[in-house]
């Protein structure tokens, strides 16, 4: 669970229930700052005199606000619309791709109003009928950390139970998913967790739970009958990359159940980044390892018009085929997504 410096509450956010609940669950915590605002200037409540500085205290930030345009952003290739009910997220991963449109909004924020959420959600549901429309509930967010005391989570989860043609899944590096194992989900919400190697965790997934930690997660996830998926991601070559991630999959294998009620799903996203994720990066994490050398990667335009520095054409396919052969082999009762 996720127990911040300082909340900030924007204007009008302490009107609706869950702001409320989050006021008074951290109100008598006198480690805690806690700041109402009149407008909805967070930023100059955030300590830090630089973008280093200014990360960290961030980071350590929970933003309770109402969400104002309830236009959802599409989601592709993962699911038809985001979700919004949280942005941002309190890992501090140095190669997140947050960093490209979050890099200046390093902080948690909670988005109060729901039920408006959920009334848009179900507006877009019966615009594709009679398809299923999918959604997205941690394109730009992690919401498990935060979920202990907004229940927003479990909200939605309940929300899609009842809902023929509506599916949810979102994706944590997490384990706080105790308030979700009893939820009345009817199969109509998958939940993800990102894994990827120790080297990985280690060197660059700080303040996020350990992989025992997660497969832990994963394994009461499968047993309240959750569809179950699995993100290895971002997917990095080096010296003994693949002996690594198989090592990583036996063993997730080894511990889940055998009897899943729904194929596992995969997706495999392969490391990537912007040129202004990789400015931010070097300036919140200056002593960085990361892999990004320009000159070694292939440039690419993405969906959302900005472009990517990719690993060249023989290493994609090279990783594809690893990864398609691997996943076949070791596990029975499985779908794999996407290799990208």
């Amino acid at each position: 669970m996720f127990v911040p410096k300082r909340i900030i509450f924007e204007k009008g956010s302490l009107d609706y229930e869950i702001g409320e609940d989050i006021y008074n669950t951290f109100k008598d915590n006198k480690n805690i700052e806690i700041i109402r605002l009149t407008s909805n200037k967070v930023k100059q409540h955030i300590p830090g005199e630089d973008l280093y500085n200014f990360y960290r205290e961030g980071k350590s930030t929970l933003v309770v606000g109402v969400k104002k345009g309830l236009k959802f952003q599409s989601c592709k290739p993962s699911a038809h619309y985001q979700l919004p009910l949280v942005s941002g997220c309190i890992g501090n991963c140095e190669y997140c791709y947050l960093n490209t449109n979050l890099g200046d909004k390093p902080y948690t924020k909670i988005n109060v109003n729901i039920d408006d959420i959920l009334k848009q959600t179900e507006k877009y549901i019966n615009e594709r009928l009679p398809d299923t429309t999918i959604f997205e509930g941690s394109a730009t967010s992690d919401p498990i950390p935060v979920e202990p005391y907004t229940n927003s989570l479990r909200k939605t989860i309940e929300f899609f139970g009842k809902s023929d043609k509506g599916r949810f899944r979102f994706v944590t590096k997490y384990n706080d998913v105790d308030g979700l194992l009893n939820a009345n989900h009817n199969g109509k919400t998958e939940i993800r967790f990102t894994l990827n190697t120790d080297k990985v965790i280690k060197n660059y997934e700080r303040k996020t739970a350990s992989f025992e930690k997660r497969i832990e997660a994963s394994v009461q996830v499968a047993k309240a009958g959750y569809p179950l998926g699995f993100i290895i991601a971002p997917v990095f070559i080096y010296d003994g990359w693949k002996k690594d991630y198989k090592d990583l999959l036996i063993e997730l294998n080894s511990k889940l159940p055998k009897d899943l009620k729904y194929p596992l799903t995969f997706e495999v996203i392969s490391h990537r980044y912007t040129p202004r994720a990789k400015n931010i990066i070097m300036e919140v994490f200056p002593e960085n390892t990361l892999p990004m050398e320009d000159e070694k990667r292939k440039y690419k335009y993405g969906q959302f018009g900005y472009g990517k520095f990719v690993y060249t054409k023989e290493e994609l396919q090279d990783m594809k085929e690893f990864f398609a052969n691997t996943i076949n082999d070791i596990f029975e009762n499985k779908e794999i997504k996407y290799i990208i």
